[in-house]
């Protein structure tokens, strides 16, 4: 491996067909290069899909009022559901499975101000849980808490974005803030994964049904399931569905009477279908490294042939079989080798320059596990010593007089 006289022949060799050498390589470049850009793009739908689910509790279950849209016990359809706080007490008391749950009433915009600094951000009111199902983390101070539903606090919790923009460097605990003519007094700060949730405030349920005249109705009920019931999300939406249309008189097999969504299922179909992409994407990527493979071995079967004459002589002079193998087999190792490298850094350079310029909601952060892109370039060089491999036996096999007479 370490012979120069072997290096001197094989960059002689490199250097008299620069052509056909720049073609082989850039074949096995080509592959590793598209192999590692389409499972670094495939890791970046992968990590857009799961930070869209991770804003929130993955096995959460969502429902909403809707429509009937069947006859029931003489009932015709067209009548709208509409959920209420007792719902929310109802489900909770009942569904063994919950671990949190919460529930709102819409999302408004609404005109906020501290002192001279306005600004209009969304207020969503809802019960204590919420914090844990969007997956909110307290900066500073609490969140809302029972004590807070209970005695109609006029309180609220606010993201990190609405701070600095009311409050600038000044802490916001215990301040009050007007909120369409209503003061609201901070009690948290919080952070969130989902960019989208931070430009908002939360307040406690009671409170804003109160001041906004909307009685007991809701828009949502969210809630998530235990670790224990992680799984058996189907089995609680059952449940949950059964419940309402007994309290609600509609049939259990109307979807639309009560949407409910759960997400857990959602989360692992959208996960099932990436992982089949990913699959499709090695396919694709093992092909055009096969292609370049194919080419390597082509490429090594004509160089063979073209120094029959001198394998001849070198046989005549006692060089062994497996010196004339070892001398074809590190060129096609050099070539594979050196391109491979080159397809893996372009490769990986374009997945950092999407990183930084490709991002959105649903594609995040492309990148390939460093493991896995040597390994990939491992695999090709290996695959380029069989590509040398079996025209340089060949071609060590053909006695001397054989060899010295080819044309």
């Amino acid at each position: 491996m370490f012979d120069i006289d072997k290096w001197q022949e094989i960059f002689g060799t490199i250097s008299k067909n620069k052509l056909r050498t720049f073609l082989t390589g850039f074949s096995v470049a080509w592959g590793i290069f598209i192999l590692i850009v389409l499972l670094g793009a495939g890791q970046g739908l992968r990590n857009g899909a799961e930070s869209q689910f991770l804003h929130d509790a993955v096995n959460s279950i969502n429902i909403e009022g809707g429509v009937t849209t069947m006859a029931h016990k003489g009932i015709k359809p067209g009548r709208e559901i509409i959920l209420k706080t007792e719902d929310y007490n109802f489900l909770k008391n009942n569904i063994n499975q919950i671990d949190k749950i919460s529930a709102a009433l819409g999302s408004s915009t609404a005109e906020m101000s501290y002192k001279n600094q306005h600004g209009s951000y969304m207020v969503r009111a809802c019960m204590p849980d919420h914090n844990y199902l969007e997956n909110a983390t307290m900066v500073s101070g609490r969140f809302i808490n029972e004590n807070d539903i209970k005695e109609y606090r006029k309180v609220c919790a606010i993201g990190i974005p609405v701070s600095d923009e009311l409050f600038k460097n000044e802490d916001p605990i215990n301040k009050f803030i007007n909120v369409d003519g209503i003061a609201y007094k901070v009690v948290g700060v919080y952070t969130d994964p989902g960019n989208g949730d931070l430009n908002r405030i939360y307040v406690p349920l009671t409170t804003f049904q109160r001041a906004s005249g909307n009685g007991n109705k809701l828009s949502t009920i969210w809630t998530n399931l235990d670790q224990q019931h992680a799984n058996d999300g189907e089995v609680a939406v059952s449940q949950i569905r059964n419940l309402l249309a007994s309290r609600y008189n509609f049939n259990p097999a109307d979807l639309n009477a009560v949407r409910v969504d759960n997400w857990g299922e959602e989360y692992k179909r959208i996960m099932n279908m990436l992982d089949g992409v990913k699959l499709f994407i090695w396919i694709i990527g093992i092909c055009t490294l096969l292609a370049g493979i194919i080419g390597v071995s082509n490429i090594m079967m004509i160089v063979v042939k073209e120094r029959t004459n001198e394998i001849g002589v070198r046989k005549a002079l006692g060089a062994t079989p497996i010196s004339i193998v070892m001398l074809v087999v590190q060129e096609a190792i050099f070539i594979t080798a050196v391109s491979g490298y080159i397809g893996l850094v372009l490769g990986v350079g374009l997945l950092q320059m999407m990183s930084k310029n490709l991002q959105g909601d649903f594609f995040k952060n492309p990148s390939i596990d460093f493991s896995l892109a040597i390994s990939a370039t491992l695999m090709i060089i290996f695959a380029g010593a069989l590509a040398g491999f079996f025209p340089a036996l060949k071609a060590a096999k053909v006695q001397p007089v054989e060899a010295l007479r080819a044309e």
